[in-house]
């Protein structure tokens, strides 16, 4: 249990920053595209890690993940959670989600992501697919309004945005569906979304209650 106060916006963005880079087990919510080095929904960023592919003409893929501090054109420095550094190159061929299917053109400088690729011999990883400021967290619901939910993961409160025709809740593991009034004050949620860097909140894509969403920690 972290002994961090959960009124400090500080330790929020500390805590909002970790989750958009690291992951865990998420409810499936089938593939919705894939290149040779595997899927690109958002739920392949959880997924198992990177294999050989098993076509031998595509070479091993490469994963980075973490905070980007600049961009040069279609290159990203990265700035990985760990102190480590790489240099991923998107293109019009690379995916890009940003709460849902977008371009490069949406990421920005301060964001966390999740890039998978090819290393190329210039030091630079050659993306296939990029998640950017995605986070998977298992919360408690405190609070459900029109626009948003308040969510609590430990002491850190969370405000979760609803999105007209993007959020989706999935029930005792159902598919997801874009009725919400089954959730309840109360219940353990799983919630997959997008980190807003501006404020501290969560963009959710989908929130998944019923038996083992919630209180992970």
């Amino acid at each position: 249990m972290s002994a961090h106060r959960m009124s400090d916006p500080l330790d929020r963005r500390r805590f909002l920053t970790a989750a958009a880079l690291r992951g865990a087990t998420v409810v499936g919510t089938g593939v919705i595209g894939a290149t040779a080095l595997g899927a690109v929904d958002a739920d392949a960023v959880f997924a198992a890690p990177l294999r050989r592919p098993l076509d031998p003409a595509v070479p091993a893929g490469a994963f980075v993940e973490g905070r980007i501090t600049s961009i040069d054109g279609g290159v990203l420095e990265v700035a990985g959670s760990h102190g480590d550094y790489a240099r991923v190159r998107v293109t019009g061929a690379t995916s890009v989600w940003k709460v849902r299917p977008t371009t490069a053109a949406s990421i920005e400088t301060g964001d966390g992501l999740y890039a998978r690729g090819v290393p190329m011999p210039d030091g630079t990883v050659a993306a296939d697919a990029v998640w950017v400021n995605i986070v998977n967290l298992h919360t408690t619901i405190r609070g459900i309004e029109k626009t948003r939910l308040h969510l609590a993961h430990g002491s850190h409160e969370i405000v979760g945005n609803l999105l007209p025709a993007t959020s989706s809740a999935s029930y005792s593991g159902a598919a997801p569906t874009a009725d919400l009034s089954g959730l309840r004050i109360g219940q353990g949620a799983q919630v997959l979304g997008a980190w807003r860097p501006s404020d501290d909140s969560v963009d959710i894509v989908r929130v998944a209650v019923g038996p083992g969403a919630g209180h992970r920690r």
